[in-house]
């Protein structure tokens, strides 16, 4: 099963949107969220590793020769 980032993203932006209070305890939270926000982020945007398949080389044309 793959994890859904992008909601896991959403939920975790929202509860940092809740920490609105000025207190201490809200701002070391929410500083911690973004650190895990921006590493969903950076997953849920990663592109799988690509498999580049060799192809020969074409002939030129007849006419080009």
């Amino acid at each position: 099963m793959r994890s859904d980032f992008a909601a896991a993203r959403e939920l975790l932006e929202c509860a940092q949107n809740r920490l609105c209070g000025l207190d201490e305890t809200s701002q070391s939270v929410s500083q911690a969220l973004d650190a895990l926000i921006e590493e969903i982020a950076i997953a849920e945007f990663r592109k799988a590793p690509v498999t580049i398949v060799p192809f020969p080389r074409a002939r030129p044309p007849r006419h080009a020769r």
